[in-house]
């Protein structure tokens, strides 16, 4: 697992359905106590190492990787974040994008990779990605998109489910296929 070593932009206290203005977390913190094991500092690590990568969803994907969640198709990426995944990209790495991170494919290769991407439905989210330049296609939470030229696989997980069992078909179709495309690299 990797993350980044720096403040979360905002904390958002999900019991109360507020954010927290005067509390301060760490990512790397926090990505190790859900992941329970060692995570790595994202701007240290080489996509080399992989061969492959999924970037799940979530509201800390949206606020602190890239703020699609607040800016919209103007969000702006991390720094590390973009030179990690067009790394990998660049490299022909597969890369999975889960929940609102295809949000994040969008913002990083909009422009250079018009990449085919899902949020699911919400007419609205996907106007917004498009403006990035990137082509959405709806599709439920148990399904995924493949786009093949950019090898990119999204799912919209939590954006369209209505439980988890919806969430782990989808996820489990983006880890089925990002494993696929992994394998189909190395045999070549």
């Amino acid at each position: 697992c990797l993350a980044l070593d720096k403040a979360q932009r905002l904390v958002f206290d999900h019991l109360r359905g507020e954010q927290v203005p005067s509390e301060a977390r760490n990512q790397m913190t926090e990505s190790a106590r859900i992941a329970r094991g060692d995570v790595e500092d994202l701007a240290a690590a080489s996509p080399d190492r992989f061969d492959a990568v999924i970037v799940p969803g979530g509201d800390g994907t949206a606020k602190n990787l890239h703020t699609f969640a607040i800016d919209g198709p103007n969000c702006t990426v991390d720094p590390d974040v973009e030179s990690f995944l067009t790394g990998a990209a660049d490299a022909g790495k597969p890369v999975g994008f889960v929940c609102i991170s295809p949000a994040l494919c969008a913002a990083v290769f909009g422009k250079s990779r018009s990449p085919t991407v899902t949020i699911g439905t919400n007419a609205d989210v996907a106007s917004a990605i498009e403006q990035t330049g990137a082509k959405h296609v709806a599709r439920s939470a148990t399904d995924v998109a493949v786009d093949e030229a950019n090898r990119f696989v999204t799912t919209p997980a939590y954006m369209e489910a209505t439980g988890p069992a919806e969430v782990y078909t989808g996820v489990s179709k983006l880890v089925e296929k990002v494993l696929e495309m992994t394998k189909a690299a190395v045999a070549t």
